[in-house]
């Protein structure tokens, strides 16, 4: 089964806003067996609408749109939907109720342009908007259906979790789709694709592997596809076990969800330690990344941000004299950075990084893309020197990934 997703909005196309409705309902999708073909993103411009619902008629199972369903002139879906179809409008009652009752929660009373919204083709099948005012629909022409929501992320969400992927499994019979991603660090794409050549040429035809690289990790995404889903799960799962007694030594976590700052939060639950950051060249970037996950209060301390040399001296307590002979940039510094840390939070564990990101030299003489991680741990402090080249971008993403992978490393010391 296959669908495509068009998002409606000049906003898109210009650049203002990112379109991420088509990757949330992408995934949606993925997760019944509903495989997207493309996704395409128009003009708020009926002959432009008209034009790709033509091209997509009976070429997929299954269209969804966003965008352009609000109360205003502008917002001109619905009605090109309903002309698309040779449709009239009719007051849907429960649609209109519906509207009344968002605006009298909150103390206004709807206009009648708000009230016009439950103005809808009569051939549609409503998906109820229990978010805002505009109404999903659904409608089939031929061997498609063409699904329209609204373009506001928490009001198309609710109508795809609580309306739409409801309605698609009852709807259509679908083929099953496994997926099982691994998380790698610490080595690039080429070197895993190397290491694991000969397993990869093994896998059966309905198995497909993706490598999905980012600076410093690359997943790898196992999909299976087919009819019979106990089999499909089956032999995912003794591909994975025959991949781990390949590359065991860099797999970190498995899952989408299951990234790295995921895993030190576990890890660290698990043996009740707690982590703190000090950070130059990362600007909190690493704090950044534990604190994403839910419930990380219970093993993250606090960060300082010491982007300024004195801050490093007066709230880290990193020595002057270490900085007068070796610079801000130096295996020293960063040292002294992770042990302040560690004392100021009283944490088990400690991540510290002092660098050079560029674009420019600025402080001491270090080149550009010189970074220095040091790791302090209950028994013992270290640091590595690394040069991440360029971009400025590049060599700060790097460095967060690496200093995850190092604490990661020493975390796991205690469990092994």
């Amino acid at each position: 089964m296959k669908a495509t997703i068009v998002t409606i909005g000049d906003e898109i196309l210009i650049g203002q806003i990112v379109d991420t409705n088509s990757g949330y309902i992408a995934k949606a999708l993925d997760k019944i067996g509903v495989q997207t073909h493309e996704m395409l993103s128009i003009s708020d411009d009926k002959k432009h609408i008209l034009d790709t619902f033509e091209s997509l008629q009976d070429k997929v199972d299954l269209v969804i749109i966003t965008g352009g369903l609000g109360p205003t002139k502008d917002d001109i879906t619905k009605k090109t939907f309903c002309d698309y179809f040779e449709d009239v409008f009719v007051r849907n009652q429960a649609v209109e109720d519906h509207i009344v009752a968002l605006f009298t929660k909150l103390n206004f009373n709807p206009t009648q342009v708000n009230k016009d919204q439950a103005l809808l083709p009569s051939k549609a099948q409503v998906l109820m908007n229990n978010y805002g005012t505009a109404a999903g629909m659904w409608m089939q022409k031929g061997k498609t259906v063409f699904v329209s929501m609204p373009g506001v992320p928490y009001e198309m969400k609710g109508i795809v979790e609580e309306q739409l992927i409801p309605k698609i499994v009852s709807e259509f019979k679908r083929p099953y789709i496994v997926h099982k991603t691994i998380l790698t660090y610490g080595q690039g794409e080429s070197i895993v694709a190397e290491r694991i050549e000969h397993w990869e040429n093994s896998l059966p035809e309905f198995i497909k592997l993706a490598y999905l690289p980012s600076p410093g990790r690359v997943r790898l995404r196992l999909t299976a596809r087919g009819e019979n889903k106990e089999l499909l799960e089956n032999t995912i799962q003794d591909l994975v076990l025959s991949l781990t007694k390949i590359i065991g030594d860099i797999i970190v976590g498995f899952d989408e969800d299951e990234t790295i700052e995921v895993v030190i939060g576990k890890l660290l639950k698990q043996q009740g330690k707690s982590i703190s950051t000090a950070e130059s060249c990362t600007g909190g970037k690493i704090a950044q990344m534990l604190t994403s996950v839910a419930g990380a209060s219970h093993y993250f301390r606090g960060s300082v941000v010491s982007y300024a040399t004195d801050t490093k001296v007066s709230v880290l307590g990193v020595s002057q004299a270490t900085i007068d002979k070796h610079s801000v940039v130096s295996a020293e510094v960063a040292k002294e950075m992770a042990l302040g840390i560690q004392k100021l939070m009283k944490t088990d564990y400690a991540i510290a990084t002092t660098g050079n990101a560029g674009p420019s030299k600025e402080e001491g003489k270090s080149e550009i893309g010189t970074v220095f991680i040091a790791i302090a741990t209950p028994n013992e402090l270290f640091v590595e020197e690394f040069n991440f080249g360029q971009p400025r971008v590049k060599v700060i993403d790097r460095t967060v990934n690496k200093a995850l992978e190092m604490v990661q490393k020493e975390i796991l010391k205690n469990v092994l």
